[in-house]
């Protein structure tokens, strides 16, 4: 959801607030009039009406004035402090900017109000939003239940369900959701990469097919399906791509995925140029924030000042000593997917996926660059018992995954900015760091479709110095906690797959299974952008990829130094 409010949203809103009617006229009985004129009464202000400044406030809103929608809320709430209306819409206006703030808002429209459907619906999209399923779940199904013909809780529902690694129960809402409009372009989307995740390829090859037929989000049909094909000679889908993005009647946010789509069939048949002129061209129309590197290079200096080896040691006592957590990180697209595979494919270890907690812990730490407080102020002062707390929470919310499992995995690439605060709640537990060569990684990351947290992959020189920032923390990490990382990289694992594997089982303190090594054959559902090449045996087709880029690539080998493995 975004601070602006979907149709469904406006038209319930006007449904809750209705039209303002006057009042009556009181008609007074005529009589003589006094011979002395009395003095004119002063004319009243006319009541303030909430239900006006609510509708005023969503009219503010859908202009994006969003200050004064919110003044507007908080002037309603100062007479009626539980107005649900205004607590809801104070909601909407903080997803994207303080979701932990909306949560609060929408939590208390949906106490004063249990049975309506929208409230549900809102607080468990935004639980969505932050990743923690459990609640979403819970919310959404309430929304299910009060208004069963509501298909943005049951997209929502299948979506929470799918993060949740329940695909099975995610496929049945969603098909559920589709019983009531079968052209549902998210629900429809969301079901195949449901299907993608489970390894079904060829049912999300037919679903993806029907998609296109049916004219249904074209561009993230077209991406999807290429995406779980390898292709040896030129497909007829990419001529209808390239129909496409020539298409004068395309919306705006078709070309970056069609560009993509087309990009990844041109680099599999080896037409190197013209797979780079689709992946630039996809890169340069999508709409992006740019990313200030000089802000990131700062955010480092500050993570490994307050990160020393002395505020280390002074916080051993500190957290808890389970070995359940594995934290699997690194850049995206290193090989932390194939690594967590590897690793859950043991019987005593679950891999649960890219979690949020942790982030959220280092937001409430003061580690988060929205914090109001000065950086690390709060993990500074943290006192032992906090540390524990801090520590039980984020156990709690990982045993929702695997209740019964002796290692759970956590496996969120950009953890390495975290790896100190991993450090404090957990002194025992596992981090492996996933590395791989450098413009391989980095040419990666610009074929790749990420959202718009990673805007540091719209540029290649920039690319190539944010790469570098990950390469210094994570040297510093090395320096401050010793022996505590195992490093892994891509390329022993292609060249020794046995033997990086059993060095990985040794780390996370467990017996050697030879599940580990058919990892592809493992049931269950991955849900990362790896989730195609994990079900293929280790092929090393990927390793100095960028040889065939490298006249294309310049401006991110030169910033990448002495990094880049020429």
């Amino acid at each position: 959801m975004s601070n602006r409010l979907p149709p469904a949203w406006s038209k319930h809103l006007k449904a809750q607030t209705g039209p303002t009617i006057a009042p009556p006229k009181i008609v007074q009985p005529k009589t003589a009039q006094p011979k002395t004129a009395q003095p004119k009464a002063k004319p009243q202000p006319p009541a303030v009406n909430d239900d006006m400044l609510l509708r005023q406030a969503l009219q503010f809103q859908q202009a994006k004035r969003l200050p004064e929608a919110e003044e507007l809320c908080h002037r309603v709430l100062t007479r009626k402090p539980n107005h649900a209306l205004a607590l809801y819409i104070l909601g909407t206006l903080g997803l994207g900017v303080d979701n932990e703030l909306a949560i609060r808002y929408f939590a208390r429209a949906a106490d004063q109000e249990p049975n309506n459907p929208y409230y549900q619906l809102s607080l468990g999209e935004a639980y969505l939003k932050i990743g923690d399923y459990p609640p979403a779940i819970r919310h959404l199904q309430r929304a299910c239940e009060l208004k069963p013909d509501l298909v943005e809780a049951l997209r929502g529902l299948g979506d929470a369900y799918g993060k949740f690694d329940k695909a099975d129960i995610a496929l049945s809402v969603y098909e559920k959701a589709l019983g009531i409009n079968r052209d549902h372009p998210t629900v429809r989307m969301g079901l195949a990469s449901v299907l993608i995740n489970l390894g079904r390829m060829d049912e999300a090859t037919s679903y993806l097919k029907e998609t296109i037929d049916r004219r249904v989000d074209v561009a993230d049909a077209y991406q999807a399906l290429v995406n779980i094909h390898k292709f040896s000679e030129e497909p007829p889908e990419l001529k209808q791509i390239l129909g496409e993005i020539s298409n004068p009647a395309a919306s705006d946010d078709q070309p970056y995925a069609l560009h993509l789509a087309a990009g990844k069939i041109l680099n599999d048949l080896g037409r190197y140029d013209e797979a780079m002129d689709h992946f630039l061209r996809a890169k340069a129309v999508k709409p992006h924030d740019d990313f200030e590197i000089e802000l990131y290079r700062r955010r480092v200096d500050s993570i490994i000042r307050l990160f020393s080896a002395e505020f280390l040691t002074s916080a051993a006592k500190y957290g808890d000593p389970s070995e359940t957590p594995v934290f699997v990180l690194g850049m995206p697209r290193s090989g932390t997917t194939l690594t967590e595979q590897i690793c859950s494919s043991h019987p005593d270890v679950h891999g649960a996926g890219e979690l949020t907690k942790l982030r959220r812990i280092a937001a409430a730490s003061g580690l988060t660059k929205t914090s109001e407080e000065p950086f690390g102020k709060n993990l500074r002062s943290m006192t032992i018992q906090q540390s524990r707390t801090f520590a039980e929470d984020y156990l709690a919310n990982l045993r929702l995954y695997a209740p019964s499992a002796a290692r759970i995995i956590d496996k969120m690439p950009h953890n390495f900015e975290a790896i100190g605060l991993i450090a404090i709640l957990f002194p025992n537990a596992r981090i492996i760091h996933c590395r791989r060569d450098a413009v391989d990684n980095c040419l990666s990351l610009l074929f790749s479709n990420l959202n718009k947290n990673h805007a540091y992959i719209s540029d290649l020189t920039c690319l190539g110095l944010y790469y570098r920032e990950y390469d210094r923390l994570m040297r510093h990490w090395h320096t401050v906690l010793p022996g505590r990382i195992l490093e892994n990289r891509y390329e022993d694992l292609v060249s020794s797959q046995e033997g990086q594997s059993r060095r990985l089982i040794d780390h996370l303190g467990l017996e050697w299974d030879d599940a580990c090594l058919r990892f592809f054959d493992k049931a269950g559902s991955v849900r990362t952008l790896s989730r195609w090449q994990v079900r293929q045996p280790i092929y090393g087709s990927s390793i100095k990829r960028w040889k065939n880029y490298e006249g294309r690539i310049r401006p991110l080998i030169e910033a990448l130094g002495d990094l880049a493995e020429l």
